[in-house]
């Protein structure tokens, strides 16, 4: 547990490879609504059919991410990564190629959802969970930290991008920066720590079928799929709600960044206190302050107070995100932990998918977002409450 701790541990290589991978994987999804609001006003498409191939993408990764997890399981992430990368930058790029048929727009996030599965945290958290014991919150923090970060300057690069290049040259240049430098640090740094006849045994734990047969699984979901919902549905729209309240898209893209840099501060703070406290309390500190962003976002109408109310919604859904596969791996261990995860994750795309659709089916009938978002905080509030009926580590019958 000591050489943890120090900076030379080759583990900490292996969090900044996966983090940076996890940095490229963010950019579907904190770019959709910088292109969304464009892609609705020069093809005419509604906000909700726009949202529809946010939906087919999470729906897409979310029914891949189960057997992505055996694979990982058994080959490991670098053999699933780098051609994941790859994929998922060229398709990035052909959005360049986009029409106005709207199959093309969906064909195209299909696409991305399949194999953007294999670049997201699923993808990594076994191969860095190989690496730490007593830091593990700390560095699956880190990791999931580079998502935040991707949310942080996709936003602002994309925009600047489009406003010289226009949107298509955008989605050109973001796809080839995946392949070029996504592919290498891969290469380099994403790996398994190496079997030792002195290492723990890391890779003991319980088996699928043991998993979903206890309620820990099940209210991880839930409060996963709650979590992915409010988090998604507020990315997805923030720039087309704050625009038609007088933002401007600049400041708008900017409002976004902030939610992505709370978001890394979410992580940062909760990875340190779960290392430290029981995690399921500290997730349901996290939700609570989720459940109070979104409310305030349904009836700000000013800057200021909308950027203060995404942030919270990203300082709580960024915890919620690391805070998850750490207590999978603390209830299950690490033998059959990406296969999990990924079931875990259908609930996160259930909820990515489910809740934009929903929110633009609320603007599309009632011109408001308001009274959604005040949904979406109750939900938020009641699974909240669901994480205190998580049981301490050492009493899951699954850990044993």
């Amino acid at each position: 547990m000591s050489e943890e701790s120090r900076p030379s541990y080759a583990g900490w290589r292996v969090v900044f490879g996966s983090a940076v991978g996890v940095f490229f994987a963010s950019l579907v999804i904190v770019t959709f609504p910088v292109l969304l609001k464009r892609w609705s006003e020069e093809f005419t498409w509604s906000r909700r059919e726009v949202s529809v191939a946010f939906a087919i993408a999470a729906t897409c990764a979310g029914l891949l991410a189960g057997p992505l997890g055996h694979l990982l399981d058994r080959f490991g992430a670098r053999r699933i990564v780098v051609p994941s990368l790859f994929l998922y930058g060229t398709l990035f790029a052909s959005l360049w190629f986009l029409t106005p048929n709207l199959w093309h727009l969906y064909a195209l996030y299909a696409a991305l959802g399949v194999v953007g599965i294999g670049t997201s945290p699923v993808a990594y958290a076994r191969a860095v969970s190989t690496w730490f014991t007593a830091r593990r919150g700390l560095a699956l923090a880190l990791v999931i930290s580079g998502a935040a970060l991707g949310g942080m300057l996709h936003p602002v690069v994309a925009e600047g991008l489009i406003r010289r290049v226009g949107w298509r040259g955008a989605c050109l240049i973001l796809g080839a920066a995946v392949v070029v430098v996504g592919i290498p640090t891969a290469l380099r740094f994403v790996r398994e720590r190496p079997a030792s006849p002195h290492a723990s045994p890391f890779l003991e734990g319980a088996p699928v079928a043991q998993a979903l047969r206890t309620r820990m699984f099940w209210l991880l979901a839930v409060v996963q799929l709650v979590g992915s919902m409010v988090q998604n549905s507020v990315i997805v729209h923030l720039s087309a709600l704050l625009t038609d309240r007088g933002v401007s898209p600049e400041r708008a893209a900017v409002a976004l960044s902030a939610m992505a840099a709370a978001s890394v501060a979410g992580r940062l703070v909760s990875g340190v206190l779960i290392d430290r406290a029981f995690a399921a309390r500290v997730l349901m500190v996290i939700m609570t302050l989720t459940a109070l962003g979104a409310y305030l976002l349904s009836g700000t109408a000013s800057f200021g107070v909308g950027t203060a109310a995404a942030m919270l919604v990203g300082f709580g859904t960024g915890g919620e995100s690391d805070i998850i596969p750490y207590l999978l791996s603390r209830y299950f261990g690490l033998k059959s932990f990406s296969a999990i995860y990924g079931l875990v994750w259908l609930a996160n795309a259930v909820g990515g998918a489910f809740g934009p659709i929903v929110m633009g089916r609320a603007y599309d009938v009632t011109g408001s977002y308001d009274a959604i978002l005040a949904r979406l905080a109750l939900a938020t509030l009641v699974a909240a409450v669901l994480a205190l009926a998580l049981p301490r580590y050492d009493s899951a019958p699954a850990s044993r």
